[in-house]
């Protein structure tokens, strides 16, 4: 690991420790506890009736008799509020949801009734017996058609389809820079699917005694879960306790409330039986856990050596038929505005985006959310302005980048960027995938006839984004302070509870090493709970690479509160000024004397009468607030290099190896770090070569299974090497940053970069993800001057 800076005071499996994760164990046993282990006496479970039409009224629904008693429709639901997602952008136009459809459904798999039985083939058996009768309509299912069409209208009662129309522009007109180079290009991502190890989940019971409701579900934020059902069922929220067990993965679709969530808590409330639902991967694929769905239209305008002069772009984000709560249906498009202008430094920009309602599945947030369609589409376009001027790619963004003596820096649209060096970033990734090498390789040609291409892309990834930011998106969900509770039990022990959730991240570990670098108290010795609402302080929950920055100061905040109060009550028992007491790995010393942190707990809980008259009453408990000091959010980044072979006549592609220079500030844990890079990159590869979840003209999703949607695996995947800069934030604990995401906005820009790379010996370029084979053949066919549609379909969208 490559080290350029760091501010921690390393402490034996403190900040900066690689730390064996401590949720690993469980793990690794089988003894992890996630929803598909837990039962209740008497409990029923659900499967959902669904649409078989992307658009349609509903004429019927016909219930066999002896079902009626289990089978419920939108009619049954009395009291249940749709689910509504807002926004805070001026011209929203929102769009409710119920939880089961009424009079209309607007994508295939929308639920239409709710069946319950002993066992979900029981349900599903009945659920095949209930006759529902539609009045097919009409569908729309492309975002231009649905941006430039008013008609076929998904709600009618709007004008046309568009959620929210928006325009940024800062300095002068693109078109007034005097540029010698203009360079146009439009670009499309697939929409995908999330595909987390474990689907969506929730089991629901009321809790008589002390008349709650019992939600357990498989999410990233309980709290926001907890306020929404509140909302839609209309409950005190004293009277609804979320408890997320542990949670199989969750890349943001674990961050919303679907209707079928809402429908298993009014089940359990209303029978008042225990009511489970667990998520098939049919019902995944085709109707609950899409995202990422863009289109761009972009203009890049240069001087002649590749110098960015402006950018003016278009963008437009397929949203589907509803916002889904609680981050409704503008927050992509209201991202990509604020992200496209990357690391560069730049006079002029315009950026338009739509943000569309189509006859498909509400569009969710996705680990990244925008960003690596606008990273896939600028550095797309970074590497046709360095082929014009006839440059180096890596070199004409060298040019472009914001330097280290900028920092701070506030871009053109007033991103305040905290700290960092990009030029070495890149210079770096540059030297580790031997660029000079691979040239002269690329030159010679292979033996096989493939071709050889290196591709290269730089971003940076806002984290620990504050309330401004994200009421600037219109996200109507804005985090304030993330807080943290820390109790000393009577033994020594440490207990640490959070609100923000886990669900992969080894934060039962990274949130450990926080307080042990206070504290000096054991890993063993340090228990962190979350999870439950009815234990852990409020939180937004963990999404957007908030979580280490924001849970992590916060139990830092907390654990110098405790500290503080342990040297108080530590000075006395050794009879010395608490001025002369210092705090040293997990005791009070005071001249050649010391007493434990046990022992101090020993005499707060056992001994009383041995305490100070003026000791806080808080005693040996602290909760405490913590938010950065900027609300402007961590600026990590990151350069990727790839090396691909591409076969011309099959399209296949090969990664040949794999770079990512990295800086996420001070690393807690660098081992977890690596883990989440990679894992991220392993997506990031899904996105840029193999996942589409296609539709039909008619709105049918073409992929329900996973031979049907391509995932990549073990022999996908190869050796990435991993580089470190450690550049700390000036306004943040530590100097964190956030490191969630990066992995996987990187991939697609590379991986595209270098097949065009590869490929340009033709002419050839293509511009949409993923890069099937399909899609290389007949770019090299069209630059030919020839076309041949390998697959012979013109219908999908």
């Amino acid at each position: 690991m490559d080290v350029a800076a760091s501010t921690s005071n390393l402490t034996p499996g403190g900040i900066g420790a690689k730390l064996e994760r401590k949720e690993d164990d469980r793990f690794l046993r089988g003894r992890g506890q996630f929803i598909g282990d837990l039962r209740r006496p008497h409990m029923k479970e659900a499967m959902f009736v669904r649409s078989p039409l992307a658009h349609a009224r509903i004429v019927s629904i016909s219930i066999p008799d002896d079902l009626k008693d289990d089978v419920f429709t939108a009619a049954d639901l009395k009291g249940v509020k749709p689910i509504s997602a807002r926004s805070l952008l001026s011209g929203f136009r929102s769009s409710a949801q119920t939880a089961l459809a009424t009079e209309k459904v607007r994508y295939v798999g929308e639920p239409v009734a709710l069946c319950l039985a002993s066992s979900r083939a029981e349900a599903e058996d009945m659920a095949s017996r209930v006759d529902v009768q539609y009045e097919e309509l009409a569908a729309i299912v492309d975002s231009l058609q649905a941006r430039d069409c008013p008609e076929p209208r998904v709600h009618e009662t709007w004008t046309d389809n568009i959620y929210l129309e928006s325009v940024t522009e800062a300095g002068p007109p693109p078109e007034s820079v005097g540029a010698t180079i203009s360079v146009r290009r439009e670009f499309r991502t697939a929409r995908q699917c999330m595909s987390p190890l474990e689907g969506k989940g929730a089991l629901a019971y009321k809790d008589t005694r002390l008349d709650q409701l019992v939600f357990t579900t498989s999410t990233q934020m309980p709290h926001v879960v907890r306020t929404g059902l509140s909302e839609f069922l209309a409950l005190d929220q004293e009277r609804v306790r979320v408890i997320a067990p542990d949670v199989g993965g969750g890349f943001g679709y674990k961050g919303v409330l679907s209707p079928e969530e809402l429908c298993v808590a009014w089940a359990a409330l209303t029978l008042e039986v225990p009511i489970r639902w667990i998520e098939d991967r049919r019902e995944h694929l085709t109707g609950n856990a899409n995202c990422r769905e863009q289109w761009y239209s972009i203009t890049l305008h240069a001087d002649a050596r590749g110098r960015l002069l402006a950018i003016d772009a278009e963008a437009v984000v397929n949203a589907g038929a509803y916002g889904a709560y609680p981050f409704g249906a503008s927050g992509e498009a209201g991202q990509i505005a604020s992200l496209l202008p990357g690391p560069y430094d730049f006079q002029s920009y315009r950026c338009k985006t739509w943000s569309v309602a189509t006859n498909k599945p509400p569009l969710l947030p996705y680990r990244g959310v925008a960003r690596p369609g606008v990273c896939f589409a600028l550095e797309s376009m970074m590497d046709l302005v360095a082929r014009a001027v006839g440059r180096e790619p890596y070199e004409v963004r060298l040019d472009n980048l914001i330097r280290p003596d900028q920092m701070p820096f506030d871009n053109i649209v007033k991103k305040h960027i905290d700290s960092g060096d990009y030029p070495e970033c890149l210079r770096r990734a540059v030297e580790a995938i031997n660029l000079t090498s691979w040239r002269e390789r690329q030159k010679k040609g292979e033996a096989d006839g493939r071709h050889i291409g290196v591709g290269l892309c730089i971003f940076n990834e806002q984290g620990a984004h504050g309330m401004s930011v994200y009421a600037g998106w219109g996200v109507p969900v804005l985090p304030g302070y993330e807080q943290a509770t820390v109790r000393l039990l009577p033994d020594g022990g440490l207990e640490v509870r959070v609100g923000i959730q886990s669900h992969g991240q080894g934060l039962e570990t990274t949130l450990s090493q926080v307080a042990h670098e206070i504290l000096g108290i054991h890993h063993s010795r340090i228990v962190v709970l979350h999870g439950d609402t009815s234990t852990s302080p409020y939180s937004v929950g963990t999404y957007a690479s908030r979580s280490m920055v924001m849970a992590g100061g916060a139990v830092a905040a907390a654990c110098r509160q405790l500290r503080d109060r342990a040297v108080k009550i530590g000075s006395h028992l050794l009879q010395v000024p608490q001025t002369d007491a210092d705090f040293v790995a997990g005791e009070v010393r005071a001249n050649a004397a010391s007493i434990s942190l046990r022992e101090i707990a020993e005499c707060w809980y056992k001994r009383p009468y041995d305490l100070p008259s003026d000791v806080d009453r808080g005693g040996l408990e602290v909760t405490a607030g913590y938010k950065t000091e900027r609300d402007s959010g961590t600026f990590s980044y990151a350069s990727h290099a790839v090396a691909v072979a591409v076969d011309p006549i099959s399209g296949d592609v090969e990664l040949l190896d794999y770079v990512v220079v990295e800086d996420g500030g001070v690393l807690v844990n660098p081992m977890i770090v690596d883990g989440q890079i990679i894992g991220g990159v392993a997506q990031g590869i899904g996105t840029a070569l193999f996942e589409e979840m296609l539709f039909d003209s008619t709105g049918q999703p073409l992929g329900s299974t996973l031979a049907d949607y391509l995932l990549p695996g073990a022999t996908e995947m190869l050796d990435v090497r991993i580089f470190h800069m450690e550049t700390p934030s000036p306004y943040s604990e530590f100097g964190m940053k956030g490191i969630g995401e990066s992995g996987a906005i990187g991939p697609p820009a590379a991986i595209l970069n270098a097949i065009n790379d590869a490929i340009s010996v033709y002419g050839a370029e293509v511009h949409s993800i993923p890069v099937t084979p399909r899609r290389i053949v007949e770019a090299i066919h069209a630059a030919q001057g020839g076309h041949r549609d390998i697959a012979g379909r013109q219908d999908l969208q």
